[in-house]
């Protein structure tokens, strides 16, 4: 079982989270918890008992929970709830009251979601991707074939159905109902010409765009101040419907190894890529991982290359780095950071 400090650690973590990345009210969410939140409802009890690591790099409890409050709102079942969340304005008292209302009457569905791991989806991480993906073509000049491990609802395997605006560099379908434009620092990624042959995900517990629960479940977890990214997912879910996409679920090592790497295909570059996704891989799944694609890596050649390309957190906590790997070589450099929620990236290029 967690301890109390651990515990309130992870909302101190949600407080920070919060202000870092722009949402107040998550911050807010987070401090009304850690000061309010008692063992006198059933939810209460829950997260102060639980049973597991309650962190960022673990169950993620105040995000089940900050979730499980915004899908009341989405989804027009708490009116009075809704009342009090953005882009109304209440008080702390007024607020806190409609959430423990809302913690007795949607006692059910709320546990049900604290069962469950957060799914989320953040599609502007897209346009770092997108640089790495241009520099691997700019390097090997072959088609890609990507293989996304953790890719949730797979709305970062469209990445080239998105219009991108790289610090005034242009790239994708400019009637793309999707447009990001990160504040982008440093040159531009290379011009090069990308063709995508293949592409699959596969997630423990991917989401299905077609489904009205699951598209609900991975709305809830953008937080609730930011309806910028509300309204850039759904665009997404769309292009993610039109284009069928689908994810599979499994043990993605297993299916890296199994499936998507058994075989190097000669004339394509494969690319095994994800973002804010192998940091919750536990310790040992981690190293079985590594060995997985660097086997794949060893069988690489100049007309068979492996690449791998990843956004994921360091010892820095302001932002993830963005690196590649690539085979034969086995070469790694990074190729710039980023901001967790892609709003920012300091690009620096494969040759800095």
């Amino acid at each position: 079982m967690a301890s109390e400090a651990e515990i309130r650690q992870a909302f101190r973590d949600q407080i920070s989270g919060g202000t870092m990345l722009g949402s107040p009210f998550t911050a807010r969410l987070g401090k009304l918890m850690l000061e309010r939140l008692d063992r006198s409802t059933k939810v209460g009890e829950t997260v102060w008992d639980w049973r597991g690591d309650p962190g960022t790099r673990g169950d993620l409890v105040p995000t089940r929970l900050a979730g499980a409050l915004h899908a009341l709102v989405l989804d027009g079942k708490d009116d009075k709830l809704k009342s009090v969340y953005p882009p109304n304005v209440a008080g702390d008292d007024a607020l806190w009251s409609e959430i423990m209302r809302a913690f007795v009457e949607h006692e059910g569905f709320i546990l049900e979601r604290l069962s469950f791991a957060p799914q989320t989806n953040e599609i502007r991480r897209s346009s770092a991707l997108l640089a790495g993906f241009l520099t691997i073509a700019d390097l090997l000049g072959k088609p890609l074939i990507l293989s996304e491990f953790g890719a949730s609802m797979g709305l970062n395997l469209n990445w080239d159905r998105y219009h991108h605006d790289l610090g005034g560099f242009s790239w994708g379908d400019s009637a793309s109902p999707v447009k990001l434009k990160p504040d982008w620092q440093g040159s531009h990624p290379p011009r090069a010409e990308i063709t995508v042959l293949d592409r699959a995900g596969c997630d423990l517990n991917p989401l299905d765009p077609n489904s009205p629960e699951d598209t609900s479940r991975l709305l809830s977890y953008l937080w609730a101040d930011q309806t910028d990214r509300v309204i850039r997912t759904r665009a997404a879910l769309e292009i993610a419907r039109a284009y069928g996409v689908l994810v599979e679920k499994g043990d993605a090592l297993a299916w890296l190894k199994e499936k998507r790497l058994a075989n190097l295909e000669p004339g394509t570059v494969h690319v095994v890529y994800h973002s804010i996704a192998w940091q919750y891989l536990p310790p040992e799944a981690r190293a079985r991982g590594e060995a997985i694609i660097a086997e794949a890596g060893r069988r690489a050649t100049e007309d068979a290359p492996l690449a791998r390309l990843q956004m994921e957190m360091d010892d820095n906590p302001d932002s993830a780095a963005l690196s590649l790997q690539i085979w034969p070589t086995g070469e790694v450099r990074e190729l710039g950071r980023v901001d967790p929620h892609g709003r920012w990236v300091r690009w620096k290029g494969w040759d800095a």
